[in-house]
């Protein structure tokens, strides 16, 4: 079997996972890398010891130029929903970062564009893949702790200390703020593990000085009777993420990587969690040599994205 050719259309920050993760495959070979930043393509050709690897400034050179089989996208937001349909225009398998797109129109252009194509488009929501959220996921639906009654969602990160002055704290560029970046992770886990459909949200916002929206709480109301709050806050002293799902037999406590079942009355249970099979990369590999479906299609993304909108919306904020 011939490798999967693939390019790589941003060579920062998040691209390196995606480098290691292809680069411990068999079937897959980088051949092909893009980024307007000539330092960033150097590093990841040096870091991965590709030296025999094109480089480009201009990925639509790198389309007409470069005989491949997958693009991954991992370049600045608001670019993402044009550099996926000249991909898949041309043929293209595509893996994109989060966020999909920036608006729920794009979103629902992409996923036909893909259909037309008939090539796979897979979004890189690797909590999807990771042993923690599969198990909640699974004890959700399996009714481990009955049906669900609220949830609440929380991110504390120092985001707004470590995007001053990059791309992600200008809008023509990065779509939103905390919210639309590390805040899409979140968003997808609240929505994937408890298959719940957004009704009614109410939403406080805050740029904190920046140009973008850094801090934002949002209450939601979904239709299956479920509330919820969800936290995004990007000026924050650390890294802290914690989930908690209660339902009429229980709860499940999720916080910074460690899981706990409480019932009423009852000593909290250390679950023993699932082995990790695979991972975003892996995955979309897979998908395109027919092992098994796309495990994060462009329809859930839509989801996302559509919430995401539904909050800007609610809080009265225009992204860009």
């Amino acid at each position: 079997m011939s490798k999967i050719r693939i390019g790589m259309i941003g060579t920062g920050g998040i691209s390196q996972v995606h480098g290691r993760q292809l680069l411990e495959l068999e079937e897959a070979d980088i051949v092909a890398l893009c980024d307007t930043s000539t330092e960033n393509r150097e590093k990841f050709a040096a870091k991965f010891e590709l030296e025999g690897v094109k480089h480009y400034t201009d990925y639509t050179v790198m389309l007409d130029e470069i005989e491949l089989d997958a693009v991954v996208i991992c370049s600045p937001h608001t670019l993402h929903f044009q550099q996926a349909t000249d991909a898949l225009n041309r043929g293209l398998h595509v893996l994109i970062e989060k966020p999909m797109t920036c608006s729920s129109e794009e979103a629902e252009l992409l996923i036909a564009t893909a259909e037309k194509a008939g090539k796979v488009m897979q979004v890189s929501y690797q909590r999807h893949f990771q042993p923690e959220f599969l198990f909640i996921r699974d004890a959700i639906a399996s009714g481990e702790i009955g049906k669900l009654t609220s949830i609440t969602a929380s991110l504390y990160q120092e985001w707004k200390q470590f995007t001053t002055g990059l791309w992600r704290q200008v809008p023509e560029l990065s779509g939103g703020g905390m919210l639309m970046d590390s805040g899409s992770h979140i968003v997808d886990v609240l929505l994937w593990t408890t298959g719940l459909t957004p009704a009614e949200v109410k939403t406080n916002l805050h740029t904190q000085g920046a140009p973008v929206e850094i801090d934002s709480f949002t209450s939601i109301r979904f239709e299956e009777g479920a509330v919820a709050g969800l936290n995004i806050i990007g000026f924050a002293p650390c890294w802290h993420e914690t989930y908690v799902f209660c339902g009429e037999n229980g709860g499940i406590f999720y916080d910074n990587g460690k899981i706990t079942i409480q019932r009423f009355g009852e000593k909290p249970i250390v679950p023993e969690l699932p082995k990790q099979t695979t991972n975003q990369d892996k995955s979309f590999i897979d998908a395109i040599l027919g092992r098994h479906e796309v495990k994060v299609p462009g329809t859930f993304a839509l989801k996302v994205v559509k919430f995401t909108e539904m909050i800007y919306q609610a809080g009265g904020y225009k992204p860009y």
